[in-house]
């Protein structure tokens, strides 16, 4: 019997990833990405970053080349396709879906200007309480740099859309976006429950050059007979999900409904939790958005907080403090011989930027506490450790002060959840059970499109084979202790935010 599977792309802004999922086991059955190394981003200017977008089809026809060679897969033999990818993006498209200018990626810096004189202009109740954020440096406000400073190719826009959009136009020559896509890009009204008309009159922005809403989980278009040709998959082959990466990324780790977390802890780390009820923080110290299964009628919102210095700290301190060439498995060996709260050494660890959630303070990266007679290295590098957890507990907090409840985080084993001190550090303070799982966006993405055409009932079946890894439990004999040492770290930061 033929094998039938489920492709997946993940449109990063280093490469383009592409899985095929097994439909009967639910296994991973082959995956890769392109380029090798990480894909160039343009920066013409200080603060800008841009991507061409037909960079993007052609790392992803790359890299579907390589898994249905290595698998010996048909286009047959594809039964649905999802898209996960960058968030916050902006492509700009003619009548004829041309690209009208390089992509203006989710770390480019320009538009925070245009977001902040929309904030100030029409308030902040109106946009906390309709858009649930500022409009920040999110795609309307990019698209309103574009009608400002290229009023020529403006006038020219037919359509804008987000990095994955253009992945699924170019796959079936249809434009089109999800209520998720829309409200991660400001133009989503929680309170109309329709497109944000006030801030397209706003911005002067055309109703008309918002692409056509499809639901998340549905057959948003089919591949076109000139992408078949050119990709060697089956015209009329459905797509049939499509989500940023954050949303998608808690997907993958079957995270759906209230009080459930996903995290990643990376170079930056991510914590993002499902809330039941439409909030926001007055203080837009974390982002609200449409999680992938909200509707109209349903109210599922994603909430993220990013922290910029996380793994970053950890690698600093493995490059200039710990001892030359240790590994991290030797840099945690090393911490257990500290204990609980460092002897009090507190790091704090926002030393890659501003950062979000101290309302856009830069603070720098300090080291508190030293005492030279009795702390060492290891004390250090404990110190970093925990003091990345109580980063994330932190920023936590005002995701609770928003009426989530944090029970349960799930994770895939990677980065900083490789660390058991990370681990039991995050499980004691939060008092939530981690858990620990093998999947990645391009993986949630195909099992996303099996949700869509309708191969899984819902995401309780499409993730039934998700394997897990690990359960980390909360420590009733430690839980004293850790939260000793992150009271005494919240008074450090409160001295420096403070001062």
């Amino acid at each position: 019997m033929t094998k039938q599977f489920l492709l997946g792309f993940d449109v990063g802004s280093s490469s383009v990833k592409a899985s095929l999922v097994d439909v009967e086991t639910g296994q991973c059955a082959a995956s890769a990405f392109f380029p090798d190394n990480e894909a160039p981003i343009m920066a013409v200017k200080a603060g800008w970053a841009e991507q061409d977008p037909e960079s993007w089809w052609k790392y992803a026809k790359q890299s579907l080349q390589k898994i249905m060679a290595e698998t010996g897969a048909k286009g047959d033999d594809i039964k649905a396709i999802g898209i996960s990818y960058q968030m916050h993006g902006l492509v700009c498209v003619d009548k004829d879906q041309k690209v009208l200018r390089p992509s203006i990626i989710w770390c480019d810096s320009r538009a925070v200007p245009y977001g902040e004189k929309a904030f100030n202009d029409l308030g902040a109740e109106q946009c906390l309480g309709h858009l649930l954020n500022s409009p920040g440096n999110f795609t309307a406000a990019k698209l309103a740099w574009v009608k400002e400073n290229e009023p020529e190719i403006f006038d020219r826009i037919d359509k804008f859309m987000l990095p994955g959009d253009y992945l699924a136009m170019r796959l079936s020559g249809e434009v089109n976006t999800t209520i998720s896509g829309l409200s991660e890009g400001m133009l989503w009204d929680f309170k109309e429950k329709a497109p944000a008309k006030f801030l397209l009159d706003y911005y002067g922005f055309s109703d008309s050059q918002v692409p056509d809403i499809v639901p998340t989980f549905s057959i948003q278009s089919v591949v076109s007979d000139i992408a078949a040709a050119e990709l060697g998959l089956k015209a009329g082959t459905p797509i049939s999900y499509r989500a940023g990466d954050q949303p998608n990324n808690a997907l993958s780790l079957n995270v759906f409904n209230p009080g459930e977390i996903a995290s990643t802890a990376g170079t930056s780390g991510v914590v993002y939790g499902v809330l039941g009820d439409v909030n926001y923080d007055p203080k837009s110290r974390v982002n609200t958005f449409a999680h992938v299964n909200y509707t109209p009628d349903l109210d599922r919102l994603g909430v993220l907080l990013c922290i910029n210095g996380t793994g970053i700290l950890n690698a600093w301190v493995r490059r200039t403090i710990a001892p030359e060439g240790i590994s991290y498995a030797d840099m945690n060996t090393l911490t257990d011989q500290v204990p609980i709260g460092s002897d009090g050494v507190v790091i704090i660890p926002f030393g890659n930027g501003a950062e979000r959630v101290l309302e856009n303070r830069e603070t720098g990266c300090s080291i508190h506490g030293v005492n030279f007679n009795k702390h060492t290295k290891a004390h250090l590098m404990r110190a970093a450790q925990e003091g990345i957890v109580f980063s994330f507990c932190y920023g936590m907090e005002v995701m609770q002060q928003m009426g989530m409840e944090i029970n349960k985080i799930h994770a895939g084993k990677a980065n900083m959840f490789l660390s058991p001190l990370f681990r039991d550090t995050l499980a004691n303070v939060s008092g939530a059970t981690i858990e620990l799982y093998e999947t990645d966006g391009s993986i949630g993405a195909a099992k996303g499109a099996g949700m869509g055409c309708g191969l899984y009932k819902d995401h309780n079946e499409a993730f039934s084979t998700l394997k897990q890894l690990a359960v980390i439990e909360p420590d009733a004999s430690k839980r004293t202790a850790y939260l000793s040492a992150y009271t005494e770290w919240k008074q450090q930061l409160n001295k420096i935010i403070t001062h």
